[in-house]
């Protein structure tokens, strides 16, 4: 079971944001977007890493990923991290921005007037 952990780790991330979708007009619902902000990030780390990795600078334990790797000895489980954080943090980001803007929106005055 400890070779899940990493993926069940993200998994978590996701099924606790997972509902933040629903506030405003989304993160999935707009896929394009979504994928323009995340994806040249995460292509920047994903080579750092693979660099790293093959520098022999950092390794990553067996015990606790699967052992399916990308080429360059990266586990897939860190390049499913730099797509799964950063789309958390658009589901919180996008949730907690419709929220305060709904907070701001001034009352209608007329509507409380004895």
């Amino acid at each position: 079971m400890e070779r899940w952990q990493y993926l069940l780790a993200l998994l978590a991330c996701l099924a606790i944001t997972a509902p933040l979708e629903f506030f405003g007009s989304g993160v999935y619902r707009q896929a394009r977007r979504a994928a323009r902000a995340v994806l040249p990030v995460a292509t920047v780390f994903v080579v750092w890493d693979a660099v790293a990795i093959a520098a022999h600078i950092w390794t990553y334990n067996p015990r606790y990923v699967t052992g399916i790797e990308l080429p360059g000895s990266l586990p897939i489980e860190e390049l499913l991290f730099f797509i799964v954080i950063p789309l958390c943090g658009l589901l919180t980001y996008n949730a907690v921005d419709t929220i305060l803007r709904r907070l701001r929106r001034p009352r209608n005055r007329a509507a409380r007037t004895p």
